[in-house]
């Protein structure tokens, strides 16, 4: 038995159900890890290459003001954050601040991508918010440690349990402190999870007016997309730690190459590879994709994969499993992970939950199980929207999203 609980892998049909395609895979991982640390040396500073952060390359080009920030976590990690302090007119923020929170594989330029009239950090500044950008550990603007290099496998140690409990409660007192007001919360697919599970021990809610929930992952048993579920069937993320690889970046020369293998092996269809993933997105603006490819996807803690492959194959909410009864005892001081229970959550936390029928990650189904979790919600303080055409990135990259989606959203922060 292995330090995740991995017993005789040779023998489930499932986890070796396809060699070829795990190999190949390693392959991918193990050279964009090798890209990845060749760039953590040449921006020690946690700067995009050629940017100058997030401000200078995507703020301040559209003509808005832009101040940047960094906060330390307890655990050391130095995370970045931009601010949009006013409106491209210059009229400063009058209304409470908003946190946006990106999911997995992403930073804060997700909610920078589109046009101004389009990208939901830009249109609440220019209704007056004042808006707050995080960027998780591990991503371009949040790569320092006050002891750890991103070359070290120590400094990849993490999974989005560590996003709960550190990161979230830095960044959201860091914006408290120098506000001296509440905030709203907007978190899209990992930041919905890491929101969820703060709030289901009552954790940093009092420092809340209310959190929007976009693509909202939290059940995950029944996600349908094929590329995320075969990874975890086959215990990919086990074998690549296994393997002393602690960092998962996905881009990299060398990635393309290897993804052309992958899709050139019989039965896999690589036509649109973020499809496979997240649904067929009704809505993109492919004229952005060059936007989007300069800084995304990009690193995350392959640890964190584990964790996540854990949840979609128990169908639970816990924390981290590490696999065996006595190393869980000297974690949690009992021989299962702890289960954040979504029933928790305080029922006069005002939430807005929008999920689409096309989402192979946050699934309709699963997305209903977590619903299921707040029937005893008050009614005045849970808005439900649901979009039948919408996957997982229509959500922060629809070209319509500002009409369908974030205008709902700031009507529901006005009641609140």
């Amino acid at each position: 038995m292995n330090k995740w609980g991995i017993v005789d892998i040779e023998n489930k049909q499932l986890a070796m159900a396809n060699t070829t395609v795990k190999l190949i895979l390693m392959a991918f991982l193990f050279c964009a890890a090798s890209v990845a640390a060749r760039r953590a040396r040449l921006y020690p500073t946690g700067s995009s290459a050629g940017t100058g952060g997030i401000c200078k390359s995507l703020v301040v080009t559209q003509g808005y003001a832009c101040q940047e920030h960094t906060v330390t976590t307890k655990d050391g990690y130095i995370l970045g954050l931009q601010r949009i302090p006013a409106s491209r007119s210059g009229q400063s923020a009058y209304k409470p601040p908003v946190l946006l929170q990106h999911g997995l594989m992403m930073d804060a330029v997700t909610w920078l991508m589109n046009p101004p009239a389009e990208s939901l950090a830009f249109i609440l500044a220019d209704a007056g918010y004042d808006v707050w950008l995080s960027n998780s550990r591990g991503t371009n603007s949040s790569l320092q440690h006050t002891s750890l290099s991103p070359s070290d496998p120590a400094y990849w140690e993490w999974s989005w349990d560590e996003l709960v409990a550190y990161d979230m409660p830095a960044v959201l007192q860091h914006v408290r402190s120098l506000t001296g007001q509440n905030m709203h919360y907007v978190g899209h697919s990992l930041g919905t999870l890491i929101a969820l599970a703060a709030f289901s021990h009552k954790e940093l809610v009092n420092m809340l007016r209310s959190a929007v929930l976009l693509s909202p992952i939290a059940y995950m048993n029944q996600v349908p997309s094929p590329l995320a579920r075969s990874a975890a069937q086959i215990f990919l993320a086990e074998d690549i730690y296994w393997l002393g690889l602690h960092q998962l970046n996905p881009k990299g020369d060398a990635v393309n190459k290897l993804l052309k293998d992958i899709c050139n092996i019989p039965g896999n269809d690589c036509s649109n590879l973020m499809s496979g993933f997240t649904g067929q997105n009704c809505c993109l603006n492919s004229s952005r994709s060059d936007v989007f490819l300069d800084h995304e996807p990009q690193s995350t803690a392959t640890k964190n994969m584990i964790h996540l492959a854990q949840m979609i194959r128990t169908g639970t909410i816990a924390k981290f499993d590490y696999g065996n009864q006595d190393d869980n005892m000297n974690h949690y001081g009992q021989p299962t992970p702890p289960v954040y229970n979504m029933t928790s959550i305080p029922n006069d936390l005002p939430l807005y939950l929008s999920y689409g029928g096309k989402d192979l990650l946050a699934d309709p189904a699963d997305v209903k199980v977590l619903l299921g979790c707040f029937k005893d919600h008050d009614g005045d303080k849970l808005v439900i929207q649901y979009r039948e055409d919408y996957a997982h990135a229509d959500f922060v990259f629809g070209i319509n999203a500002d009409q369908v989606i974030y205008e709902p959203v700031m009507a529901f922060f006005r009641l609140h």
